[in-house]
């Protein structure tokens, strides 16, 4: 699906309350800017934020941190935002290639939601389930390491799952025919058109 560019974008997003234009300066304390040591779940690749704000408007004890590349969908998270107060969520526009630079282990969980798959074979290491990716994330994680998967792309479920478990993660639940309390929109239109969704929750100590 291709994103609609939003004139101005950078500007709009930047007047949000929820937005951290700063994020490195936070590497290691996020919980300073949450004033809780809650445990923080980052969803990366939050595009127009609607999974991640129900979670956390429904998990009020869990801190989120949305992370998404591009400031275009970012628009439709903030504006979501403009009529609600929540404590326990913030959105960074962050390439997670550089992810290490945000984060520093104090990560309770990552949600991967519909990731570009990035189909062709000379791009595997551009798959946020890569090993390049997972050795990324080794470095963020507090104490167990939880990573949960949703993706409508076989290829790219079969992909990740053979790399987690390459990578030492253990599958504790996998589904290919999931249906999420907690939704994407993407996730909301692949289902009224009768698509499948993936997903796999996995764990390593």
């Amino acid at each position: 699906m291709r994103l609609k560019h939003i004139k101005n974008a950078d500007e709009i997003i930047l007047l949000s309350p929820y937005l951290i234009s700063n994020p490195t300066d936070y590497k290691g304390k996020w919980n300073t800017l949450f004033n809780n040591n809650n445990p923080i779940e980052i969803e990366i690749g939050t595009g127009k934020g609607k999974f991640i704000i129900s979670k956390a408007i429904n998990n009020p004890n869990i801190n989120y941190i949305g992370i998404e590349k591009y400031s275009t969908p970012l628009v439709g998270a903030t504006k979501k935002l403009e009529s609600i107060k929540i404590d326990n969520l913030k959105l960074i526009c962050f390439d997670a290639f550089n992810i290490n630079d945000v984060f520093d282990k104090e990560i309770s969980k990552i949600y991967l939601n519909f990731s570009d798959p990035w189909p062709k074979k000379r791009h595997a290491k551009r798959r946020l389930t890569s090993p390049s990716f997972l050795n990324k994330y080794d470095l963020l994680f507090k104490n167990d390491k939880i990573i949960e998967l949703k993706t409508d792309n076989k290829d790219l479920f079969e992909y990740s799952c053979v790399t987690f478990e390459e990578y030492g993660y253990n599958i504790t639940k996998i589904d290919t025919s999931y249906l999420d309390e907690y939704t994407t929109e993407y996730e909301d239109k692949f289902i009224s058109n009768g698509v499948n969704i993936n997903f796999v929750h996995v764990e390593k100590k």
